[in-house]
């Protein structure tokens, strides 16, 4: 769920709420307890439906349908480069980013950077170095009401070409002085200079929120 807005004070409000009352729900047994817990995971969905314009059935939707202990997603993205540029996939919007996206069960981070890289780019990659590991809502743009962990890896080409797919329409590389008009909310310039310094720096250390 993307939230646009200049203070989001409110977001993290809502975001505690709802947290608080998924986690409480999870382990709770006493009926008027859960009754409670409920109606505070309500009032979560109420103020962000006030503050985003969503209805609160979205809201519930997108924010109040998972059950258990509360934890962030987790997103991998991969870094490749040819000729001191690097590649970036075309999204279907018309927005560029690092190819990537949330981990799947029985997958490792490791895994499901290559795999999405496969998917994205029809490329078979090694995932050989670990970049950073970033909270999205600290470096991307707009906030989620969810959080979520960026993980970042430094990847080697070992066969593969572009085919099309539901997800993307095209793959190129690109400098850092030159690149497109990129999808924010996955991948920001600043997201991509880090990459271009790991790669060139072998001693890099893995940066993390």
């Amino acid at each position: 769920m993307n939230l646009n807005s200049n203070n989001t004070q409110w977001l993290d409000w809502a975001k505690e709420l709802q947290f608080i009352a998924q986690s409480a729900l999870a382990y709770c047994k006493d009926s008027f307890d859960i009754e409670r817990f409920q109606r505070i995971r309500e009032i979560s969905a109420e103020i962000l439906s006030t503050y985003s314009g969503l209805s609160v059935e979205k809201v519930k939707g997108l924010f109040c349908n998972e059950n258990g202990f509360q934890t962030p997603k987790l997103d991998t993205r991969a870094a490749i480069f040819d000729d001191d540029k690097i590649l970036l996939v075309h999204e279907t919007n018309g927005t560029w980013s690092l190819p990537g996206g949330w981990v799947d069960a029985l997958e490792t981070i490791k895994s499901n950077t290559q795999k999405e890289v496969k998917e994205e780019a029809g490329l078979e990659v090694t995932a050989s170095r670990l970049i950073a590991v970033q909270d999205r809502n600290k470096h991307n743009d707009p906030p989620y009401a969810y959080n979520v962990c960026k993980v970042f890896v430094l990847c080697e080409i070992i066969g593969g070409e572009f085919t099309a797919n539901i997800e993307t329409t095209e793959t190129a590389y690109f400098a850092l002085d030159e690149l497109p008009v990129l999808a924010e909310e996955k991948t920001s310039k600043e997201q991509i200079a880090m990459c271009f310094e790991a790669y060139k720096n072998p001693d890099w250390q893995v940066k993390f929120d």
